[in-house]
């Protein structure tokens, strides 16, 4: 059964939900269906969907309720015939809404990844066929919304598998001592993922563990060498190849104060990586306490520095828990997660019951689509 899929993400940074969308969208093309990315011009996400051979629209939007864009998407949805519509961030969950009046033949599928209760009755309403939810963290939160939690589906996110055959040497490009351990934070550098509290959980630290530690900071604006709390660290920004940066890492430090799912947990993980992180959001789903990471309460700064104190002492906690990391990192596989996904489509068009030929009699080859086309 080919399925023709039209993904909508407004996000105009290249962070966990864009990769998301770009992983499923091209796991659904080798497994023989039709998808077609929506995004912003120029949008890492549009840049990377093109290049990896996937149909791409360039759409961009000025706010969440943006009806020009909305009318370019309904084009898009004619012109791609598509049988089901995915939203996968707020504002193209909003713009979906407003490109699918009149069409109600079509579902409207619209992944959540924040453990944040949602606000407002119209975009959660009957409208939406059903929602894809991260983690069981992000489900409880949309229920708390009031979202009828039959119309919710667990999926957890999926990483495809790191495969790193020379991990950076943080310590020789930084001049840092041998022997020191490099603990590093992944992801976007802002509010929620805990990037103010490092300067605190560094000071917090056992004078001697701080002195041994060596911080990285990959995501965000670089800024080259300074000091955390005390400890030489380096901003290295956005890196392109990911995995060979976290490979070059000791420990990794997630101080998020709320997360969907973290999927920088699972790449390091896989990377034998050990993660120390606050006990919230779909973070307990990924962790297990003291066998693949350590996670302390929530918030609470002092246990996350004597946890990421107790890695930099303990080698051997270090190489037990990173070897734990792989095994478990394989439960949250881009195969599951894009299996997942396509049961949520097929139990929608079930309940519709709308009527798919195996294939249809064309050429089964992606056209691109560009903005200025109707």
């Amino acid at each position: 059964m080919s399925l023709r899929v039209l993904h909508i993400d407004m996000g105009r940074a290249w962070r966990g939900g864009q990769r998301q969308v770009f992983v499923l969208a091209r796991a659904q093309r080798d497994a023989g269906h039709e998808p077609i990315v929506v995004a912003p011009p120029d949008s890492p996400l549009l840049r990377r969907a093109r290049a990896a051979g996937l149909a791409v629209s360039a759409v961009g939007a000025a706010g969440d309720w943006d009806l020009r864009a909305a009318r370019k998407v309904a084009k898009r949805i004619k012109t791609w015939r598509a049988d089901i519509v995915h939203a996968h961030d707020a504002r193209a969950h909003a713009i979906a809404l407003a490109a699918l009046v009149g069409k109600r033949r079509i579902p409207l599928i619209v992944t959540r990844r924040v453990a944040f209760v949602p606000r407002g009755r119209i975009k959660y309403g009957p409208r939406v066929a059903r929602f894809i939810a991260i983690s069981h963290a992000v489900r409880d939160a949309l229920v708390a919304g009031g979202v009828d939690p039959d119309r919710i589906d667990v999926v957890h996110s999926g990483v495809p598998t790191p495969v790193v055959d020379h991990p950076r040497n943080w310590r020789d490009e930084c001049s840092w001592p041998s022997n020191c351990v490099v603990c590093g934070v992944v992801g976007a550098m802002t509010v929620e993922k805990g990037i103010g509290l490092l300067d605190e959980i560094a000071r917090l630290m056992p004078d001697a563990e701080r002195r041994a530690t060596r911080l990285v900071l990959l995501g965000g604006a670089s800024a080259g060498i300074t000091a955390i709390g005390g400890i030489a660290s380096i901003r290295a920004g956005f890196v392109d190849e990911v995995h060979k940066a976290m490979a070059g890492l000791d420990v990794l430090w997630h101080p998020a104060t709320s997360e969907g799912l973290g999927t920088a947990v699972i790449d390091a993980m896989a990377l034998r990586v050990p993660p120390v992180a606050f006990r919230v959001g779909g973070l307990p789903e990924l962790i297990i306490d003291g066998t693949c990471g350590l996670l302390v309460p929530p918030g609470d700064v002092r246990a996350f520095a004597s946890a990421a104190a107790s890695l930099v002492r303990d080698a051997d906690l270090r190489r037990r828990l990173g070897e734990a990391g792989p095994s478990h990192a394989e439960m949250f596989s881009v195969a599951r997660m894009a299996e997942g996904t396509s049961r949520v489509y097929l139990r929608v068009l079930g309940r519709a019951g709308t009527q798919h030929a195996p294939a249809r009699q064309q050429p089964r080859q992606q056209r691109m689509v560009s903005e200025g086309e109707p």
